[in-house]
Order: structure tokens, then C-alpha cells, then sequence
């Protein structure tokens, strides 16, 4: 994960060196254990490893393809909308359309935010995936489309791959966007 980071740290530097300041220290054991309590859920440790890189970002650039990456803080504050929403019944009658792996669900507690794009869209780490997913897979999850997408089985894979479409110029900094976005949308 570490080497990840620094090649994905390596490009910030040549091509965004203001997205390096937006990136927090890691995350201690602390931060990382009470985020775990307040989710009822254990996180793998490919994204653990990652969170004590760096322990999300702060301001409002966009970091993973025009999202944020959330801190431990915020991934509990983005968890929490959800779980009120949830737990108030707003999505009663509601269904989506996952792909095979995600359970059909709009939302579910164990799906756990990492970015956000400030409109309600996420990506999560899926720790209830269906029979025939991976626990820990990375996810879709938007607020207004009922499609719900695996990216990846894993967080690593996931960020693995966005790093390579990094350097390979499928993502590219876009100062109109505020953020790294895929090339193809500007």
C-alpha cells in the first residue's frame, strides 16, 4: 500500500502539487479502532493499511476521480446520514439494481463510504456482499440510481488500479474540476 502511495504521491507532485497538501497524516490505532466501534464493523486490512498512509483528506478537491477520499471522521458522518435515513425508513420503497456480487439493497449499514462527491454518491467498501461477492469489495453506491456497481474485489485492487490509471493518463488533474477526474469527461 505504502509503495502505492508514493507513486500515486510522485505524480501529485509533478501534476497537481497542491493535491499533496489536501492529504491528512495517517490515521492512529486510536482513530482507526473508534471509527470500527462506531461502524459494528471490523475493516479489512488493505484499507486500514491505506487509512495509515493517509488518513483521508481534508478541504474539498477531488482526489479519487472527482471525489474526496474520506477521513475516518467523515466516513462516520457519511455512514451516519445513511443509517438515519435507513433506520427512518426512507428507502422502504425503494430497490436498486446491483450487479451479482452486492445485495439488492439501496442502502445497507455494512456498506462503508470512503469517498464522496459531495452529492450523495459514494464508493464503499462492501463488508455484506451477495453469495457471490467478497467481503470488502469496492462498490457504487449512488443517491439517486438505483445501479450498484463492483469496481473491485478488494480495496487494494481498487486503488491499485485507480494509481495505474493515474500514471497511464485514464485520470488526469483538471483545475475546471477541482480534482483528478477521468480523462474522458472533460
Amino acid at each position: 500500500m505504502k509503495q502505492t502511495w508514493q507513486k500515486f504521491e510522485a505524480w501529485l507532485s509533478a501534476h497537481w502539487p497542491e493535491g499533496i497538501t489536501f492529504l491528512n497524516p495517517p490515521a492512529t490505532d486510536e482513530q482507526i479502532s473508534q471509527l470500527e466501534e462506531k461502524l459494528g464493523a471490523k475493516l479489512p486490512a488493505d484499507f486500514i493499511a491505506c487509512l495509515k498512509v493517509h488518513n483521508g483528506q481534508s478541504g474539498f478537491a477531488s482526489i479519487f476521480d472527482g471525489m474526496e477520499f474520506l477521513s475516518c471522521e467523515e466516513i462516520h458522518n457519511q455512514w451516519q446520514v445513511w443509517k438515519e435515513l435507513l433506520d427512518g425508513g426512507d428507502f422502504d420503497d425503494f430497490s436498486s439494481e446491483p450487479e451479482a456480487e452486492i445485495k439488492d439493497d439501496w442502502w445497507n449499514p455494512k456498506w462503508i463510504p470512503f469517498t464522496h462527491n459531495g452529492g450523495g454518491d459514494h464508493l464503499c467498501i462492501d463488508l455484506d456482499p451477495a453469495a457471490s461477492g467478497s467481503v470488502g469489495q469496492v462498490i457504487t453506491m449512488w443517491h439517486d440510481m438505483a445501479e450498484r456497481e463492483l469496481q473491485a474485489s478488494n480495496f487494494e485492487e481498487y486503488f491499485t488500479a485507480f494509481v495505474e490509471g493515474v500514471l497511464s493518463g485514464k485520470y488526469v488533474y483538471s483545475d475546471e474540476y477541482g480534482g483528478i477526474i477521468n480523462a474522458d469527461d472533460l
